[in-house]
C-alpha cells in the first residue's frame, strides 16, 4: 500500500467524479486544465465489450499526461474478464482501475453489473480478487497480446502502450450505500475483505438513482468502518464546490471528496479561488459579477465562455478524424457553460444547432461573450 500513489496525494482528496457520457477526454483536459482536480477517472468501460473486440469502446480510453493520475473505470459482471483488462489497462499506462460497483443505470444494472452487484457481494468480490490478479500478471511480465479475449481488439491502430517498468496500480471500487435500503454495515465490509485501496460511496441506493438528497450520515457510518482497515474512502454525492468539499471530509471523516454534476459547466469548480458555482452567479449583484468576469483566472461569463470554444476545439480535435465522428455529444456541454448567463435560453437554442468550434465562436462574438 505504501507504494499506491493514493497514499501520496495530499488530503483532502477533491477529485472528478466518473460520469458516462461527460467525462471524455476533452472534458477531462479542461477539467484539469482550469480546476486542477487531484484525480480523474475515465468514463465506465464494459470490461465484456472489449474482451468481445468492440474497439469503439477503446474511445473512453483516450487520455494524455496532463491528466496524471488518471484512473480507468470499468464495468461488467464476468471475472475472467477484469483479469484480462486489467493487464489491458496496465499496459496503457493508466496510474489505477476503479471498478464501477454504482451505477444504477438500467441498460448496467438489469444485467448485473454496476449498483446491482451489491445483491451478489461473493461475485464482486471475485470481479475484484480477478483485477488485482490482472495487475499481478501485469508485473509478472503478461501483455494484452496474451491475453485471449482480447485478440480482436489488439488489431486496433488507436492503442498505445506506454513502455515502462511495470508498477503497482491500485483496485479501487465506486459504489452505492444500498439497493434499496442501505446497506454499509455488510456491504462495505465484503468489499474490504478484498483489501481495494479506495472505497468511493455515493450516498444513494440503487432505487434513488439520483433523486432525494445523499445520505452522508451513510458515508460517514461506512467511514468508520473502513478506517479501521489501510484502505481510503471517498465520499460522493451532491457536493457543490471544493468548500464544501472541504467542510464534508472533516465533518464526515472522508479522506475525500468526488465532485460531479456540478463540474458540469464549471471546471473552475475545483479551484481553491473559485468556489462560486454556476447556480451561484443568479444571486450575485452587477458589480460583483463585473469583478469575478476581471481577471483570467476568475469566475464570469466571458472566462466560461472562452472555455467553453477552447472545450469544442479540443474536442474536435480529439475525435475528428474517428469514421463516427459526431459534434453533437459537445453541444450538452456548451449548455452547460451558458447556463446562467443573461439570454442564456436564447444563446443555448442557436448553440443547440451547432456543428463545429467556429460556429460557437460566431455566436459567442454575437452575444459579446468573447
Amino acid at each position: 500500500m505504501s507504494k499506491c500513489f493514493w497514499r501520496k496525494l495530499k488530503k483532502p482528496i477533491i477529485g472528478l467524479s466518473p460520469m458516462d457520457g461527460v467525462t471524455d477526454q476533452a472534458f477531462r483536459h479542461i477539467t484539469k486544465t482550469y480546476g486542477n482536480p487531484d484525480v480523474i477517472y475515465t468514463e465506465f468501460t464494459s470490461v465484456e465489450g472489449l474482451c468481445h473486440g468492440a474497439t469503439q469502446l477503446l474511445r473512453p480510453l483516450i487520455y494524455d499526461n496532463s491528466q496524471r493520475p488518471i484512473i480507468a473505470q470499468i464495468f461488467g459482471k464476468t471475472p475472467k474478464y477484469f483479469r484480462q483488462v486489467a493487464v489491458l489497462l496496465c499496459e496503457l499506462g493508466f496510474d489505477g482501475i476503479d471498478i464501477n460497483m454504482g451505477c444504477p443505470a438500467k441498460s448496467v444494472a438489469q444485467h448485473g453489473s454496476g449498483a446491482a452487484l451489491i445483491r451478489t457481494p461473493k461475485l464482486a468480490q471475485e470481479i475484484i480478487l480477478a483485477s488485482k490478479a490482472g495487475v499481478k500478471d501485469y508485473q509478472n511480465g503478461k501483455k494484452s497480446k496474451d491475453c485471449t479475449d482480447l485478440k480482436k481488439l489488439l488489431d486496433n491502430k488507436k492503442l498505445k502502450f506506454i513502455n515502462k517498468k511495470p508498477k503497482s496500480i491500485p483496485i479501487s471500487i465506486k459504489t452505492r450505500i444500498g439497493f434499496d435500503r442501505s446497506e454499509v454495515e455488510t456491504w462495505i465490509p465484503a468489499l474490504l475483505e478484498t483489501e481495494p485501496a479506495v472505497i468511493t460511496l455515493h450516498g444513494r441506493t440503487l432505487k434513488q438513482q439520483y433523486s432525494g438528497k445523499a445520505d452522508w450520515d451513510e458515508i460517514a457510518r461506512a467511514a468508520e468502518i473502513t478506517h479501521q482497515t489501510e484502505a481510503l474512502i471517498i465520499g460522493n454525492g451532491d457536493v457543490k464546490n471544493r468548500a464544501e468539499a472541504e467542510r464534508k471530509t472533516k465533518k464526515y471523516k472522508v479522506d475525500g471528496v468526488l465532485i460531479g454534476r456540478a463540474a458540469l459547466g464549471n471546471p473552475l469548480v475545483f479551484s481553491k479561488q473559485n468556489n462560486l458555482s454556476p447556480q451561484g452567479r443568479e444571486n450575485l449583484d452587477e458589480t460583483k459579477r463585473d469583478q469575478i468576469r476581471e481577471g483570467r483566472n476568475q469566475i464570469g461569463e466571458v472566462k466560461l465562455a472562452e472555455i467553453a470554444l477552447e472545450h469544442a476545439r479540443l474536442f474536435e480535435k480529439t475525435y475528428s478524424q474517428d469514421k463516427r465522428y459526431n459534434f453533437l455529444p459537445m453541444r450538452k456541454h456548451l449548455a452547460w457553460y451558458i447556463k446562467s448567463i443573461e439570454n442564456a435560453k436564447e444563446i443555448r437554442m442557436e448553440l443547440m444547432q451547432t456543428n463545429n468550434s467556429e460556429e460557437i465562436k460566431e455566436i459567442f462574438k454575437k452575444y459579446k461573450l468573447i
